[in-house]
């Protein structure tokens, strides 16, 4: 058993790093596939008006970085409006949009309102203890006054369990987030969660409670 320790440390370690990498590995590679697409719109802009764009190198990228910034307000301003309520409509229509968009949400952690992702920290199944855990909404569950927490596996976060929780029994780490709880699973506990966001690990009454928690995002 202990010839196989090295080769199951090497694969523990080299899977964390896929898990670390794979939010940052989709963000980029969106990034890079809607700079292509705004690229080859400026490119054909400046033929247009008759520019050759290798002759302007520097005015065209700084206006494909304009365009792209702009382009990036202008999609995060209509996802607060009706508009993009409509467009969702439609969208949700399409077999498998509503999986991607849920698992794609999982890794934004800037979400608000009743879909913001939670660290919290919910009363152990044991006589005593406490896990840590996600709340991937605020909405409440079927049963009245619980809300529904996901506890992940460690290392590999690829399962996990719900739990209908009564809110007097969750807290919320407040500085905590998504991100935090992954290294937290990819650590299998070498690192403290304390270590992780770094702070100093407080009583458990300065911890907020849900129900605090919902009376001041929610107003």
């Amino acid at each position: 058993m202990k010839q196989n320790a090295p080769l199951k440390h090497f694969t523990q370690t080299a899977l964390q790093g896929l898990f670390g990498l794979l939010p940052v590995v989709i963000i980029v590679v969106l990034i890079l596939w809607l700079y292509g697409k705004i690229d080859l719109l400026v490119n054909w802009a400046f033929r247009l008006v008759g520019f050759a764009p290798q002759k302007h190198e520097f005015l065209w990228f700084m206006l494909v970085i304009i365009v792209f910034v702009f382009l990036l307000y202008i999609i995060g301003h209509l996802m607060k409006t009706r508009l993009a309520g409509f467009l969702e409509s439609l969208l949700e229509k399409i077999p498998g949009y509503s999986t991607i968009k849920d698992i794609i949400g999982i890794f934004n952690s800037s979400k608000e309102g009743e879909n913001q992702v939670l660290v919290v920290a919910i009363r152990g199944f044991a006589a005593e203890g406490y896990n840590i855990g996600l709340m991937y909404s605020q909405k409440e569950s079927i049963i009245k006054d619980h809300y529904t927490v996901t506890l992940s596996m460690s290392p590999i976060p690829n399962g996990g369990y719900m739990f209908e929780v009564h809110k007097d029994n969750i807290y919320v780490i407040d500085t905590a987030t998504f991100d935090d709880n992954l290294q937290y699973l990819l650590s299998m506990g070498v690192k403290s969660f304390a270590q992780i966001v770094q702070m100093e690990p407080k009583p458990l009454e300065e911890l907020v409670l849900l129900t605090q928690w919902l009376t001041k995002h929610q107003k």
